[in-house]
């Protein structure tokens, strides 16, 4: 769709500007250059048998005012395109029913530019309508009030010119509107590739701030645990102290394991050493189980003996869903307390339930609750274990049990893509 005429034109990159920077000087100098054609045609003998020559005397004072008038309006065809054409049109028609013979003179080219400025800023249906109606009644005239039989050669070349300046005009918008079309398409794409950088960068910002928490949560909770241990026991049995501070050793070696790991990922192409350790999965889960043991809490982990055939994103997803879990039942379940990690396969899904029984549970704002597919409110951990098994298009159920305890259950789909997948 063309856009209305506002009488201004938007600007548009190339080497010559002048004339759309300078408008009225523009029109002023086509309006001088019409009028100059249109003296010169007065003056021209076009049928004589050494055509063209000078007929020897100039046009007739009422052909000079006409054409002046048809040419002076030509300075506002931008600003009112419709109007300068109904008054060039009207003049032109002056001039062919008043005028006869050498008297004559080509007016006409005033309503030939000033259809073409029409043609060139409206649509195209506008365009032929318009056109359509100069070409009948300036056509109709020069037929009906001529010297020359109907079909002269002056009546049809006014036919000619006035469709030659509407098509020319019309084929200027086309081609203007095809240039507008491909700048708005390029700023378009500029502006999507943009926002699409923004949004990766805020998606990979996010993916490390979960991972780093997931790290750094569970291993200074551990630390914590066995620190505390340590120092209670410090005087009274400094053997299990000495092994407390070991685990505290170990956990401490493997959060620096990892966050250089997960670190890593901010390394520039050209950085030496990047890490090359695979991510954590439930191949090392059993590790992860252990460091739980150490510190006080059982688990009894209720797993396939294999875990060959997982998609990496979801054997770190469970990975790290089994460790938020239990960290998050070894700091708010209570002393006593006892945890069960089950993980169920199936054909297309993969379930993991952490349960515990312990007398406390996660921190839940008042007013929320845990449902399908959702979470109830609570640290980041929990918002971050959601967001994984989201990402992965599965679900998340978080609730306290009837029985007493709390419970996470993630369920996440194995083939996404539709493919068939290995039981362990």
């Amino acid at each position: 769709m063309t856009p209305p005429d506002t009488g201004r034109e938007a600007p548009r990159p190339g080497r010559f500007h002048w004339h759309r920077k300078h408008p009225l000087a523009a029109d002023v100098a086509v309006a001088v250059c019409v009028l100059t054609a249109i003296m010169f045609g007065a003056v021209v003998d076009r049928h004589g048998p050494h055509s063209p020559r000078l007929i020897g005397h100039p046009p007739s004072p009422v052909v000079a005012a006409l054409a002046v008038l048809a040419c002076a309006a030509l300075v506002l065809r931008r600003r009112a395109p419709r109007t300068v054409l109904a008054v060039t049109g009207a003049l032109t028609l002056v001039e062919l029913v008043t005028e006869t013979g050498e008297s004559r003179a080509p007016v006409a080219a005033a309503a030939f530019v000033a259809l073409f400025t029409l043609a060139a800023r409206t649509d195209r249906s506008t365009t032929w309508r318009v056109g359509a109606l100069t070409v009948v009644v300036l056509t109709g005239a020069a037929m009906l009030f001529g010297t020359g039989p109907w079909y002269a050669q002056e009546n049809l070349a006014i036919t000619a010119w006035t469709g030659l300046a509407a098509a020319t005009g019309d084929a200027v918008r086309s081609r203007r509107a095809y240039i507008d079309a491909i700048h708005e398409r390029a700023e378009r794409a500029e502006r999507t590739r943009e926002e699409e950088a923004g949004r990766r960068v805020a998606e990979e910002r996010m993916r490390i701030a979960r991972e780093l928490h997931d790290v750094v949560a569970h291993h200074i909770a551990l630390v914590n645990v066995q620190a505390g241990v340590a120092s209670h026991v410090m005087d009274t049995r400094p053997d299990q102290a000495k092994q407390a501070l070991a685990h505290v050793r170990e956990a401490s070696r493997s959060a620096l394991g990892e966050l250089r790991a997960t670190v890593g990922l901010l390394r520039q192409s050209d950085d030496p050493s990047a890490p090359t350790e695979p991510a954590p999965g439930l191949g090392v889960l059993d590790q992860l189980i252990d460091g739980f043991v150490r510190a006080g809490l059982p688990v009894d982990l209720q797993a396939p003996a294999s875990a060959q055939g997982l998609p990496a994103s979801v054997d770190l997803t469970v990975y790290r869903v089994v460790q938020e879990a239990l960290t998050n039942v070894r700091k708010h379940a209570g002393d006593g307390a006892r945890a069960t990690v089950r993980i169920v396969r199936t054909e297309a899904a993969l379930t993991v339930t952490v349960l515990d029984d312990g007398a406390g549970g996660p921190p839940v704002p008042r007013g929320r609750t845990g449902t399908d597919g959702g979470m109830p409110g609570g640290g980041h951990g929990l918002i971050g274990m959601r967001e994984r098994v989201q990402a992965l298009g599965g679900t998340v159920v978080t609730g306290t049990r009837p029985t007493g305890g709390f419970q996470v259950r993630a369920t996440l789909p194995l083939h996404p893509a539709g493919t068939e997948g290995t039981p362990l």
